[in-house]
């Protein structure tokens, strides 16, 4: 970890859990809470990049973070997870809802069945996460959990209306499970990324005339990367921010 960055007491020991923790914004959060001494558990579905980190963290002398796979749109296996997780490694106080896939897709062809997959995929299994750890967090005293949205539907995004709508939504969830999990020192917020630099993004989206425009938007003009949206990440869950919840957390350069 970079000098010139903050370490957190509080995030050592602690045990995190981080949604699609095995590539892009994910792989670089369970990256520095590792970094920051802290015990991570993570799922993905894909095993190869999420076996990869684990042996990467492992050659820097690290905890070695707990890796399981997980189709997130099976909510009896995450809770299983969660539980294992809660047994081996203990009680959770830092949930990270940051799986999504913002697949496209003309509003047009969009099917009862699609549309249910993108809500199952973007939204749904971040409020079961959310039911389950909880338990653990208001026996501990207290915890944080950080969902993810998007910018997406806040710069009016077409092509991905089901994308767009769940990732609304979470904001509603956050607003909400804020209220209702407050009394028990538990931190509900949401973290909105601009368009960031993952492998994912360049590959598929970023053009030479994607990346001008982006620029011009941006009150910043340097491209944002995981890495920024991550150093946001630890300061939710991190003591630091105690007594922020119910908010939203826009990690964009500008551009909203």
């Amino acid at each position: 970890m970079s000098e010139q960055f903050a370490r957190y007491p509080s995030l050592r020991g602690k045990v995190v859990f981080v949604t699609g923790g095995g590539s892009g914004i994910g792989a670089e959060e369970v990256t520095q809470f590792a970094r920051q001494g802290a015990r991570v558990a993570f799922v993905d579905i894909a095993d190869a990049p999420s076996e990869a980190l684990v042996e990467t963290l492992r050659g820097e002398g690290l905890e070695v973070p707990l890796y399981r796979r997980c189709d997130l749109k099976d909510i009896a296996a995450l809770q299983a997870v969660i539980a294992e997780v809660g047994r081996t490694l203990g009680p959770i106080t830092a949930l990270v809802n940051n799986a999504a896939n913002d697949q496209r897709h003309d509003w047009q062809d969009v099917t009862v069945e699609y549309w249910d997959e993108r809500q199952a995929t973007n939204l749904r299994h971040q409020f079961f996460a959310i039911q389950a750890v909880a338990p653990m967090m208001k026996a501990a005293g207290g915890g944080s959990i950080v969902n993810f949205g998007s910018i997406s539907w806040h710069t009016n995004s077409g092509g991905m209306p089901a994308y767009t709508t769940a990732k609304a939504a979470v904001e509603g969830l956050t607003k909400g499970m804020a209220r209702d999990l407050g009394p028990f020192g538990i931190r509900v917020n949401t973290v909105i990324p601009g368009w960031i630099m993952t492998q994912r993004q360049i590959d598929l989206w970023l053009t030479p005339e994607g990346e001008e425009q982006l620029l011009k938007l941006q009150c910043l003009k340097d491209k944002v990367y995981p890495p920024d949206v991550a150093r946001m990440v630890l300061w939710l869950a991190s003591d630091d921010s105690r007594m922020c919840t119910s908010q939203l957390w826009v990690v964009d350069g500008g551009r909203m």
